[in-house]
């Protein structure tokens, strides 16, 4: 895995709209200089690294560069209680019909 991933995924999910200027910015800083695309293992280790909420955005961003690598990332259905990003991952890759039907 490259460097600014391993960097990425080493701080944690990211932080809530209660976070600081400073996490949130540097957290985005870091989101940036990973370079798309992102490989499957990249992929599959950024997934863990959604917060509670959509920090500002930055879970976008993430969403979208963990979408630039080998799809579907998930194998699984989330369960209902999930992580709302990892349910929004999977529908996602549902609705572009990359899960066979079942």
């Amino acid at each position: 895995m490259r460097p600014e991933v391993l960097a990425f995924v080493a701080d944690g999910p990211l932080p809530d709209w209660d976070g600081s200027e400073e996490e949130i910015d540097r957290r985005g800083r870091q989101l940036d200089a990973i370079s798309r695309p992102v490989t499957g293992e990249e992929a599959r280790s950024l997934v863990g690294c959604f917060g509670p909420d959509d920090c500002y955005g930055a879970a976008w961003t993430l969403l979208h560069l963990i979408e630039t690598g080998p799809n579907p990332v998930l194998k699984e259905q989330p369960a209902p209680d999930a992580n709302e990003w990892h349910v929004r991952l999977w529908r996602r890759a549902d609705n572009a019909g990359l899960y066979p039907a079942t």
